[in-house]
């Protein structure tokens, strides 16, 4: 029997789909109901997410997960039930102010985030801010300089959005002569593709460094923590777990990473099947 005390777990293609209403924009009852009793057996569960914590809001509040949570892809760490924020990596502010100018000049939609909101320049809205609504379940506050915003908030991540893969080759070339300032990884969304969201924090900030901050919090040993995901970035969290789990909708190089972790890793089915329920299974959680 696997010896987990921790779950560190991704939220779009894990337990949020793309069907509406069955799996999205919030996972399905079955999910929510697994979650709660694990939570329930005194197993800390942190949702894992490039989303602001106000968009999962509803998934910890009825699954009843009371401890800390990853959003903002590593830049903040928060137990929105107790209220409580254990980190808040601000971005420099003279950095993010680059690197927003930088993308807009290149003409690449670009989002912006304080803890508790998200920003958008008018003359960008589109189809892409549609679907990032129903992604987010909040509406974005719309000022006509995303930049002159910049100057006056506390800046934990930058969301660049590529247009599909492609597009995404260009958007990493951007960020070349910025690495210094930042850490660029990225994420997807089922219902968005084939855009791509850049996920831009403070240097060195990332969900691997958060989940450890996590656990290191709760005295929880990284070889007692499940990492569950579904796509290659989300290696970079749960190679440091004792135990991985990847969806059946994940990319294959997730899985074969997963897999070579022996009798520690395990693949289940997609999430339009619930297939979390089945690695908790597998693993006797």
């Amino acid at each position: 029997m696997a010896n987990i005390k921790g779950i560190i777990l991704d939220v779009d293609g894990v337990i949020v789909g793309e069907k509406i209403e069955f799996n999205s924009p919030y996972p399905h009852p079955d999910v929510i109901q697994t979650l709660k009793s694990l939570r329930e057996k005194g197993i800390i569960i942190s949702l894992c997410t490039a989303k602001p914590h106000y968009s999962i809001q509803k998934i910890i509040t009825d699954a009843g997960l009371n401890n800390l949570h990853i959003t903002n892809g590593g830049g903040v760490i928060i137990d929105p039930i107790h209220k409580v924020v254990l980190k808040k990596h601000v971005i420099n502010k003279e950095d993010s102010i680059k690197i927003i100018e930088v993308y807009l000049k290149n003409n690449v939609y670009t989002e912006f985030y304080t803890v508790d909101d998200y920003f958008i320049q008018s003359n960008q809205a589109s189809t892409i801010t549609k679907i990032h609504m129903h992604i987010l379940q909040r509406d974005p506050k719309i000022v006509a300089s995303l930049i002159d915003e910049a100057r006056k908030q506390e800046i934990v991540k930058i969301m660049p959005i590529a247009k599909d893969e492609s597009d995404k080759q260009r958007l990493i070339q951007i960020f070349k002569p910025l690495e210094n300032m930042a850490t660029l990884s990225w994420g997807i969304h089922p219902i968005a593709l084939p855009h791509l969201f850049a996920i831009i924090t403070e240097k060195d900030i990332s969900k691997k460094q958060a989940a450890m901050e996590i656990a290191s919090e709760y005295s929880i040993t990284p070889q007692e923590l499940l990492g569950i995901g579904d796509s290659a970035s989300d290696w970079q969290f749960i190679q440091s777990c004792g135990y991985a789990g990847a969806m059946g909708n994940s990319s294959n190089e997730l899985k074969e990473k997963v897999l070579s972790k022996g009798d520690h890793g395990y693949i289940g089915k997609s999430v339009d099947k619930n297939g979390v329920i089945d690695i908790f299974k597998h693993f006797s959680v």
